[in-house]
């Protein structure tokens, strides 16, 4: 008798970190179901329109063992009703799934949120762990938090293992927002005034975030049901020094120039875009260690993760 692979359910498959995530988890194995809002050609595609709370998951759950929930809305917190768009589809979306996981009897159900439940900076404290007090800022963190907080709640009431992830930004092909936005500023050789700027930011290869969540899979709490994660590169630098190194991963000298920090700030306050100001200017700290206690090893460096991020860029 042969014994079936195991079943994913990869929510948000077709998007950035799940064309990375799907390709490893079938190499470890497993049998993927891509969940996508419209049909994208993938293996074991299923096509759900829309996440929210009135969503019919059955049919898509049916015989699988895990569920990595990485679809989330994301990119369009100035539109027209975006609070509610956003915790109806991070929040409510979220728990309709996980509750209809459970249901359908899903042993592991991993969920990808963002460190920016922590805020957007430690501001000077000590690194961000896992203990402390959330205090998300914006539409998209704040939904994020209520869906971990619904999640805790759900995994004191089922058998189902749950471990929710918060890596910071996340870089590799194909990533958007302000890592695609770095990219195109050092392609064209714009000059960027940041090289007065002396932070300590935490970022997370798309490798290494994918290797964890294959790493949890494999390896389960035994006696929690619910465990969260800080995840993200062993290295944490500054903004110009990451700029630095993105631009020798494309063979080029970045152009950095000097402007005072408050200066900076300042003027991002005038144009109303203090979540920029914060993610160039402010620190990021993350304490890692829970991650790799439970063995989970950064798989690349940075160094390699820019490399590898740069690689649809420079074939």
């Amino acid at each position: 008798m042969i014994e079936r692979k195991p079943i994913v359910l990869v929510t948000g498959a077709s998007g950035f970190v799940g064309r990375h995530v799907v390709p490893m988890l079938a190499r470890e194995g497993w049998s993927v179901r891509s969940a996508v809002r419209i049909p994208d050609g993938l293996d074991g595609e299923v096509v759900i329109p829309s996440i929210g709370p009135e969503t019919v998951w059955r049919t898509a759950l049916t015989d699988v063992d895990a569920v990595v929930h990485l679809a989330a809305r994301v990119h369009h917190k100035r539109e027209e009703h975006a609070d509610d768009l956003y915790r109806r589809i991070n929040s409510a979306g979220t728990l309709q799934l996980a509750r209809s996981a459970s249901e359908a009897g899903v042993r592991q159900f991993i969920f990808i949120r963002t460190v920016l439940v922590h805020g957007r900076s430690n501001g000077g404290r000590a690194p961000f762990s896992e203990k402390d007090i959330l205090t998300p800022q914006g539409v998209y963190g704040v939904s994020k938090a209520e869906a971990e907080a619904g999640l805790k709640a759900l995994a004191s009431v089922t058998d189902m293992k749950i471990s929710t992830i918060r890596p910071p930004l996340v870089y590799g092909a194909g990533a958007k927002g302000n890592f695609a936005l770095l990219i195109r500023a050092i392609s064209l050789g714009f000059p960027l005034p940041l090289a007065a700027i002396h932070n300590q930011r935490s970022f997370v290869a798309v490798q290494n975030l994918s290797s964890f969540i294959l790493h949890r899979l494999a390896y389960p709490d035994p006696i929690s049901n619910f465990e969260t994660f800080l995840v993200a590169d062993k290295e944490q630098i500054s903004t110009p020094e990451f700029i630095s190194r993105l631009a020798k991963a494309f063979g080029t000298r970045p152009r950095l120039f000097r402007v005072p920090s408050r200066l900076l700030s300042s003027l991002f306050s005038m144009i109303g875009r203090q979540e920029i100001c914060d993610s160039l200017l402010g620190s990021l700290e993350l304490d890692i260690s829970k991650a790799i206690g439970t063995g989970g090893q950064p798989q690349v460096s940075l160094d390699e993760g820019l490399r590898l991020a740069l690689l649809a860029q420079n074939p």
